[in-house]
C-alpha cells in the first residue's frame, strides 16, 4: 500500500501542471442605433440640418468607420419630412449610414407608441415608415429586413403581440430585441442641452468621461443578468441613440467593450442564439430589456434584477428629467 501510494505521488508530480482558471464567457454583442437619420431632428427645424447637427452627424459616421463594427440604425422617417415633405439634405443623411456598411431597419414613421396608437395605426404607421426606405434600399439590391419597437413597447395582450408578429413576417420584418438596455437619451439630452447653454467644455468633458463607464457598466450588468438566467454569456443586442454624445464616444464605447473581451457582431449572428427563440411573455405598460422579459415570465423575485446602473442625479438635473 506504501508502495502504492508513492508510485500514485510520483506519477502526479511527473504530469504537466494544468491551470484551473474558469473558462472565460463567449462574449458577443451587436450594436444598434435608434432614430435615425438623428435623435432630435424634427419638422419645426429648417429644411436643412443645423449645421451643427450636421457637424456631430459626421463624427458619429467617422465614429463608425473607425470602430469597424456592424451596426443596424433604425429610421424614422418623419425626421425625413418638413411639411410634409421630403427634405433632401435629410435623406442624404441616410446614404451617409449606407455609405459606411450600416444596415438599415424601420423604426416606424412617426416613433409611434403601440400601446398609445393601437395595433392598427401602428401597422399603418410601420408601412408609413418604409415609403423612403424600401426604394433606398433597393438601389443596393437589399431591403429592409429589421423592426425595432419605439419605446420597446410590443403590446399590452399576447393577442397584439401576436398579430404583430405575423404583421411584420408577412412584411419582410425580424423583430430586433434588446437585451442591453439604458437611459444614454437622458446622457444625450443633458449633454445637447449644455451645448445650447454654449458648451461648457468642463461639463460636456465631465459628461463624456461619466458616460462610457456608465454605458459599460450596463453592459456588464446584462451580462451578469443573462448568465443568472440563462446559464451563459447571450449575444447581446446593445440600444444607442443617434445623438451627441454617442458621437462624441462611439470609439471609446467600442473599445471598452472589446477590452472586456466582446466581439462586435451582426444583429444576425446574435439572433441565431437560441434563446431569442424563447417566449416574451411581457404584456406590462413599458418596455423592458428582452432579458427583463424572459425573467418577468419566470416569475423572477425583485432581487434577481437587483443592482442595474443608475444614471446620477446631476445628469438628471442638467437633462431636467425627474427620472428614468
Amino acid at each position: 500500500m506504501r508502495l502504492l501510494f508513492s508510485c500514485l505521488l510520483w506519477l502526479g508530480s511527473a504530469l504537466p501542471a494544468v491551470a484551473l482558471s474558469p473558462v472565460e464567457p463567449d462574449r458577443r454583442i451587436a450594436i444598434t442605433i435608434d432614430d435615425l437619420p438623428w435623435a432630435s431632428l424634427g419638422d419645426h427645424q429648417p429644411h436643412a440640418p443645423p449645421a451643427a447637427m450636421l457637424e456631430h452627424h459626421a463624427q458619429l459616421l467617422r465614429g463608425l468607420r473607425e470602430a469597424g463594427a456592424p451596426v443596424v440604425g433604425f429610421v424614422n422617417e418623419a425626421k425625413l419630412e418638413v411639411d410634409g415633405r421630403l427634405a433632401p439634405e435629410r435623406l442624404q443623411m441616410l446614404r451617409d449610414w449606407l455609405q459606411t456598411g450600416a444596415e438599415l431597419g424601420n423604426h416606424t414613421f412617426g416613433h409611434t407608441d403601440l400601446h398609445a396608437a393601437g395595433l392598427a395605426a401602428y401597422q399603418a404607421d410601420i408601412l408609413k415608415g418604409e415609403r423612403r426606405l424600401r426604394p433606398l434600399l433597393a438601389e443596393s439590391g437589399a431591403k429592409p429586413e429589421w423592426f425595432r419597437h419605439p419605446y420597446l413597447r410590443a403590446g399590452r395582450s399576447p393577442g397584439d403581440k401576436a398579430a404583430l408578429a405575423g404583421f411584420l413576417a408577412a412584411h419582410g420584418y425580424r423583430i430586433a430585441p434588446v437585451t442591453v438596455d439604458n437611459s444614454d437619451w437622458i446622457w444625450a439630452r443633458a449633454y445637447r442641452n449644455v451645448l445650447d447653454r454654449g458648451g461648457d467644455e468642463q461639463v460636456l468633458k465631465r459628461l463624456r468621461a461619466e458616460y462610457v463607464p456608465y454605458m459599460l457598466d450596463k453592459v456588464d450588468y446584462y451580462e451578469r443578468f443573462s448568465i443568472a438566467l440563462l446559464g451563459y454569456a447571450l449575444p447581446q443586442t446593445w440600444l444607442m441613440h443617434a445623438n451627441e454624445i454617442n458621437a462624441a464616444t462611439y470609439p471609446a464605447l467600442v473599445a471598452g467593450v472589446r477590452a472586456r473581451g466582446y466581439r462586435t457582431v451582426s444583429l444576425a449572428e446574435a439572433m441565431r442564439d437560441p434563446a431569442y427563440a424563447r417566449d416574451d411573455a411581457y404584456t406590462g405598460a413599458w418596455g423592458p430589456s428582452w432579458l427583463h422579459r424572459w425573467a418577468i415570465g419566470e416569475n423572477r423575485p425583485r432581487e434577481f434584477f437587483a443592482g442595474e446602473p443608475a444614471t446620477p442625479p446631476w445628469v438628471l438635473d442638467l437633462a431636467g428629467v425627474e427620472g428614468e
